[in-house]
C-alpha cells in the first residue's frame, strides 16, 4: 500500500526526492487535499477525510 501511495504522490506532482523545504505550501496542500478525497477500498470506499472526521467528530461533540 505504501509503494502505491508513493507512486500516486509522484504522479500527482510531487517528484521523488522532493525537497519540501523549498516546495510551495499551496502545492503541497493541493496534493494532500486531492489525495485525501479519493475513496479507498481499504477504508470501505470512504475517503481518508471521511474516516478522519468519523473518528474526530465524536470527540468534539
Amino acid at each position: 500500500m505504501n509503494e502505491n501511495s508513493n507512486g500516486l504522490l509522484r504522479r500527482d506532482g510531487l517528484p521523488k526526492k522532493s525537497d519540501f523545504n523549498i516546495s510551495e505550501e499551496s502545492e503541497i496542500i493541493s496534493v494532500a487535499n486531492y489525495r485525501n478525497n479519493i475513496p479507498r477500498k481499504s477504508l470501505g470506499y470512504k475517503t481518508p477525510i471521511e474516516v478522519f472526521m468519523d473518528f474526530v467528530y465524536p470527540c468534539l461533540a
